[in-house]
């Protein structure tokens, strides 16, 4: 069977599918297929128990895809970031900065959601459109690219013709490889948990950092649970303590978080399974191909901090959706590619070398290392014009 569309896209996560919903109420034709079918329940097998964390300048891009709607009634806002150090003799804060989102804006940092509830929304969202067809438990096996347009074959015999080829098909991206892209990986020996608690005290729409060893145990607002305040937890550690910890029993398990959150959140319960996941910093060698465009991570992958990740992706989707905008007959054809890798390569760059140092930072064991860490972290966070800086850069604002 044989099948055109302006856009083909590889990978149904949450980068994929946001960019099928806004190329898609944009006008472009899209087909986004991915092997697995979306889990959209909290409690089903498979589901993915991280949180997204959407900056400021997401916002713009999803109202314009018809998402936020959607999701604003599920999200919790982020106003404060907080940055504790506990890397002293005993597990408790010696060091606490925090950044308030008034200091350089009316609106929070950014707003956070479930990624099991955004992939359920995002679907629906798709679903509404005309243009947008999604399709579960179907990949791309092939490509084959002419100067004039992509063919690309499907796991399920298949073969679509498109202008552009948008890999959104994670850190291994079958797409990235068989457009010979190569990357560039470090490894950590890092593994992270993701989990959801309740907890005694409320958050109060703060996002805490907690650095000791290991890498950090990060908060992140959830709205209410069974009428409980609620965070999601992503918490870093060696790979050999997270499979340790992964395999407690449940009150272990409680037992050992609670005295790695220092008890800032009061008693922590945990209230969803726990899933494991391996940490890596990845860059393509370059972001385009003949005709494909890699974006989220099939084009960088970074730790957890500082809820770079996707809104990384987010970036890579607003500058492809503003070149093809401009012009829609240009799409996916060299120049506009040529424009998307030069538009974004410094940007990924920097970030994710800049993530790999707060990475290794917050991983360190020496106690004279993790004392000096604190000394450095006191005198910059504390300097107005830094903070200021940091949180400029943090939200992608120049």
């Amino acid at each position: 069977m044989n099948e055109t569309c302006d856009i083909l896209i590889s990978g149904g996560g949450i980068a994929g599918l946001t960019a099928a919903a806004t190329f898609a109420a944009s006008g472009f034709s899209v087909i986004c297929v991915d092997p697995a079918a979306p889990v959209t329940t909290r409690d089903d097998t498979g589901a993915d128990l991280r949180s997204t964390a959407f900056l400021q300048p997401a916002k713009s891009l999803l109202e314009d895809a018809g998402l936020w709607t959607r999701l604003a009634p599920h999200a919790a806002p982020l106003q404060i970031m907080r940055i504790i150090d506990a890397g002293g003799e005993l597990p408790e804060p010696r060091v606490v900065r925090e950044f308030n989102a008034t200091e350089i804006s009316e609106l929070p940092f950014g707003w956070n959601l479930p990624n099991w509830l955004l992939r359920r929304e995002m679907l629906a969202r798709i679903d509404a459109l005309a243009n947008a067809d999604f399709r579960p438990g179907v990949g791309t096996t092939s490509l084959f690219t002419r100067t004039g347009e992509a063919r690309v074959t499907l796991s399920d015999g298949a073969r679509v013709r498109c202008k552009l080829v948008l890999a959104c098909d994670g850190r291994n991206s079958p797409m990235r490889q068989a457009a010979g892209i190569n990357v560039r990986t470090t490894g950590y020996g890092q593994k992270a948990l993701a989990f959801s608690v309740t907890h005694d005290h409320p958050h109060e729409n703060v996002s805490t950092e907690i650095h000791r060893s290991g890498g950090p145990f990060t908060l992140v607002p959830l709205p209410d649970h069974d009428g409980r305040p609620s965070s999601a937890i992503v918490w870093m550690e060696t790979g050999a303590n997270t499979d340790r910890l992964a395999a407690l029993d449940e009150a272990a398990f409680e037992t050992e978080m609670n005295i790695r959150s220092c008890g800032v959140l009061g008693g922590l319960r945990l209230a969803s399974r726990r899933s494991l996941w391996p940490i890596i910093s990845q860059r393509a060698d370059r972001l385009t191909g003949e005709r494909i465009a890699l974006m989220a991570e099939a084009a960088h992958v970074v730790p957890p901090i500082g809820a770079q990740g996707l809104n990384m992706s987010l970036a890579d989707l607003r500058t492809l959706l503003d070149l093809a905008l401009d012009s829609p007959d240009s799409l996916g054809d060299q120049s506009m590619l040529d424009a998307y890798d030069k538009a974004r390569h410094n940007d990924i760059k920097l970030r994710v070398s800049g993530i790999d140092l707060l990475n290794r930072a917050s991983m360190i064991e020496a106690r004279p290392l993790r004392d000096l860490r604190a000394t450095g972290l006191n005198a910059l966070y504390s300097l107005p014009q830094v903070r200021r800086m940091l949180m400029q850069m943090g939200l992608g604002v120049r």
